[in-house]
């Protein structure tokens, strides 16, 4: 009877084989305390923040438009359905084993080329401004390039971390970035220009984070800056866009309406801004106001202090995964949580630096601000990857 017993306790004690193995959080607060807290509140600072400012920016254009039955809060509920169902990414992929994303590195690379080639098909690929970027499911549209961003990263992360000791082998590191290349031709037919850049960057980080050699990188770069010149030459709305950068105001009715506007959104906020909602620029001056531009409309509102402490916290969040990325307890955690974490930074770094006219216009949107469904359920995702290497850590951060 004893052992009857035991054998009944020890089978009580044991998973149940119909469960997912690797969701061992089971409730939000449990989440909560296991993974890296500060980064966790610095996710949903922003979040809340860019919400606020979806709903500031877009109004006027939400109520103007017949397509949204000028309803003023149209583009706000939509962001934040998408931010709810972020959330529920987010918290999927916080208690999912990261180290089970190994198993689908291949098959979702594969995928996401599969939805890239499929979106250049008429009749299934939506075209919107001269771009063929959006795959419409009924209600529900989506780019797959968004989706390219994250399986690039993890096909990469997987990769690299068995084959990094051959990095110094310049055929194997010729190899991925022929990869690259491939990823890149493809969304370029789009066209999709600045995500192109974004995956490239991307990746040649992770490149050199796991040993790849510099002067591989200064030999890649003699052939890669030729090919990048053509490619703006080709394209003269690229071309313009360049020019344009060097005095916008030389045509300011033209192709430098844009950043002149932003300019101007930026200088009128001053240090302490406008106010929340007093923005003018938003009123038909800024096309699209909720998109690229929405770090325009948030100096002119909360000022060069609330632009400074938007910069802030984006930094925070970058330093605090970085420091997530050096205690991950395999290299694959490590390159995983450095190529999210990159990819962050470097559309943070491009989209304030644009807006700015500091670089030439790209679409690069802003992390948790710009509107766009895609893209923001998919960085939510991202954000639980990197909360749940946080939990894999080998040092508790300080």
């Amino acid at each position: 009877m004893k052992i009857i017993r035991k054998k009944r306790n020890i089978r009580r004690t044991m998973p149940s084989t119909g469960r997912l193995p690797d969701l061992k959080v089971h409730n939000i607060k449990e989440t909560v305390k296991s993974v890296d807290t500060q980064f966790l509140v610095s996710i949903y600072i922003l979040l809340a923040f860019g919400l606020l400012m979806v709903l500031s920016a877009s109004s006027p254009i939400a109520y103007a438009s017949s397509a949204t039955n000028h309803d003023s809060f149209y583009y706000f509920k939509k962001q934040l359905m998408w931010a709810c169902l972020g959330t529920v990414a987010m918290f999927i992929t916080a208690n999912y084993d990261y180290k089970k994303l190994k198993n689908w590195a291949f098959p979702a690379l594969a995928l996401s080329v599969l939805l890239l080639l499929l979106v250049l098909v008429p009749g299934i690929g939506r075209k919107i401004n001269d771009a063929r970027r959006w795959i419409y499911i009924g209600p529900i549209n989506f780019q797959p390039s968004e989706v390219a961003k994250i399986t690039t990263i993890i096909f990469f992360s997987y990769s690299l971390s068995k084959n990094y000791k051959e990095l110094s082998n310049f055929g194997v590191f010729l190899m991925y970035i022929g990869i690259i290349g491939v990823i890149a031709l493809i969304i370029m037919m789009e066209p999709h220009f600045s995500c192109t850049m974004l995956i490239a960057a991307t990746a040649c980080i992770l490149l050199l984070v796991a040993g790849a050699k510099i002067k591989h990188f200064m030999v890649l770069g003699c052939c890669a800056l030729p090919a990048i010149v053509l490619l703006i030459i080709k394209a003269p709305y690229r071309l313009a866009r360049v020019v344009t950068f060097l005095d916008p105001f030389e045509d300011i009715q033209g192709s430098g309406w844009q950043i002149v506007q932003s300019l101007y959104a930026i200088g009128s906020g001053g240090i302490f801004g406008a106010g929340l909602g007093q923005s003018r620029q938003k009123y038909m001056n800024i096309p699209e106001p909720q998109n690229d531009f929405i770090f325009s409309i948030l100096a002119e509102e909360f000022g060069l202090l609330g632009a400074i402490l938007v910069a802030l916290m984006f930094i925070f969040l970058i330093v605090r995964g970085i420091k997530i990325a050096l205690n991950a307890p395999d290299l694959f955690g490590t390159l995983l949580a450095t190529g999210i974490v990159a990819m962050i930074a470097i559309q943070a770094i491009v989209n304030i630096a644009v807006v700015t006219s500091s670089m030439p216009v790209t679409g690069m949107p802003l992390p948790f601000f710009s509107y766009g469904g895609t893209a923001l359920a998919i960085t939510m995702a991202e954000m639980g990857i990197v909360l749940n290497i946080s939990r894999h850590q080998k040092d508790k951060l300080k």
